[in-house]
Order: structure tokens, then sequence, then C-alpha cells
């Protein structure tokens, strides 16, 4: 629990005055008693003397005194809260090495399949959006609710030469910067899931890329496609569909993210349950201000109905 206005806690120097001044009162009028010495007397004159429970109604007094000065100090809780705002941008590789087959059916097919699965586990209060990269970097669908949408231009994908892994994160940060109209003074929660075969072979380099992410707070997650045992044909010519997982294991440590291989299926759904987690809500303080108000009036009507039922006086 925190407290919004902590400086009213001060007022509690009031209630504590009250008690003390009230066990100051109880000592006073014991010295009182004790100078009466015919004991005889005083039995005739208060035949039944107070008990304990004369005590209870005052130090109900005092309680609610002091959950009201705690009520006006705002007191809130700490309650997760959707982020409305929450924004995922998936990039899929679409360079020709993603045509191996060292995955079934192949590394680019694996991908598709693995984003749209994704895509599936997300709430539907996320922005998605989807970048394709092969030699340049597209942003075929800006952020947006509608997933149904995105998982049909996953579908759409196809095959084109080269591999621009750094620009394939530099369109993806442009896109979530352009979000909305408050973007650039608050941009939203955002991480970026990039699927790949990791060798990058065309535009600005991976480093680079990692280095703006990194900075603007953009966790970049990445999953590794293929064994590295493959070949695939260009141009009539048999080439081998190398993989750099080390590239993509710094990219996403580099920038906060997770390093997967897309081998284990397991692992990869446990990182879109990360990111689902750390990007859905947010923690905020919610003020409870209302509970401790009810319970010092319940104090109050408490201190009243003992007052009344003992002692047939209000306190």
């Amino acid at each position: 629990m925190t407290f919004l206005e902590p400086q009213r806690l001060w007022w509690l120097l009031i209630v504590v005055a009250v008690v003390a001044a009230y066990v100051l009162a109880q000592r006073q009028r014991r010295r009182y008693t004790v100078r009466f010495t015919n004991l005889e007397l005083l039995d005739q004159v208060v035949p039944h003397r107070p008990d304990v429970r004369r005590h209870v109604p005052p130090a109900l007094f005092a309680a609610a005194l002091g959950v009201l000065v705690v009520a006006l100090a705002q007191p809130a809780m700490p309650v997760e809260q959707p982020r409305e705002r929450a924004t995922i941008m998936v990039a899929v590789d679409v360079s020709l090495s993603m045509a191996a087959n060292d995955i079934e059916p192949d590394r680019l097919a694996a991908a598709k399949e693995s984003a749209q699965g994704f895509v599936d586990t997300l709430p539907e209060r996320f922005n998605v959006g989807l970048v394709s990269f092969s030699s340049t970097a597209t942003v075929v669908s800006s952020p947006t609710h509608d997933h149904q949408a995105v998982l049909s231009s996953v579908e759409n994908l196809r095959l084109g030469p080269g591999t621009a892994i750094g620009e394939g994160v530099f369109a993806s940060l442009e896109s979530i910067r352009g979000f909305d109209e408050d973007s650039q003074e608050d941009p939203p929660p955002s991480a970026i899931v990039l699927l790949s075969d990791g060798e990058n072979t065309s535009g600005r380099d991976i480093a680079q890329a990692s280095a703006v992410a990194a900075e603007e707070e953009v966790p970049v997650s990445t999953i590794a496609f293929g064994s590295g045992a493959a070949m695939i044909e260009i141009d009539g010519y048999q080439v081998p569909a190398d993989i750099d997982k080390e590239a993509l294991q710094g990219l996403a440590e580099d920038t906060g993210g997770h390093f997967y291989e897309a081998e284990s299926e397991k692992e990869l759904n446990q990182v879109y349950e990360d990111i689902g987690s750390s990007l859905g809500t947010e923690v905020v303080h919610e003020e409870v201000v209302t509970r401790f108000v009810v319970a010092a009036i319940l104090l109050f009507l408490s201190t009243a109905v003992t007052s009344l039922l003992w002692f047939q006086r209000m306190p």
C-alpha cells in the first residue's frame, strides 16, 4: 500500500494526543479515588464501579479517528491494469534462404505458422503490426487491433532476394513511432518479435539496429529458424542456406529481448507468454479511500452502540 498524500499522516499526532489525554485523565481519576479513604462509604455511594468495558468506546473512537486520518492521506493499492496502447511488431524474414527445408516443410512455412500462432495468443486489446524483410524491409500491416487482417497478411508473405535484418528492425521501430499522435512524446509500450535464419546480407547492420532499439527501450526477441545443414536453388545453382544464430542472439541480448530456437515449440510458446505478460499490463495505484471511510463509519457506530448498551449514554 502507498499514500498519494502522505503528508496528511501527520494528523495522526492529533489522535495520539487524544489517546494520551485520555490515559492521563484515567490516571488522575484513579488518584482522586484513592484519596477517598472511607472505602465502605464509597461502595455505598458507587456500588457498581465501571469495569474494563468503560475503555472500549473511547478505544473505538480513537481507532475511528485514526482510520479517518489514513483515509485523508488517500491510500492506494497497486493493481494491474491493461495497457490499451501495447504494440507488438512481428518481423518475418522472407529471404530466399528461408526456402530451405531443414525444418518441415521449410523455414518460411514454419515461420509463418509460428507468427500466426503468436498473433492468435495475444489479447484483442494488443495492437499488432507486420513487417517483412528480404533485401529491403516493408511494413505489410501497421499496428492494429484487427488480428485477423494480420494473420491474412502473414499467409500472403512471399520470398525475395537478400536478407536485411537491420532494416527489418528499423522498419518496425518506425511503425511504432507512427502508431498515434502521442507516440513522439509518449511512445507506446512495445516489443518486436523477429523470425529469421539470421544471416544478414543487405542494408544497415544488426549492431546499428540493436543500438537504436535499445535506446528507444524496445526489446527485440528473436527466433532462429534452421539448422544450417541445408541447400537451396538460386538461378539453377545449389547454394548453402547458412544460418547465423549468434547474430540473432546478440540482437536479443543487446535490446533486452529473448533468443529462442524454432526447434523447440515449448520454448516458443514460453516467449510468446513472456512478451504478452510484460506488455499487456502495467501496475498502477488505485485509491481505496472508500474502504477506509466505511471502516471509520463502522467504528464510530460501534462506539455509539457500545456506549448506549453498556452505559446508556453517548461517548
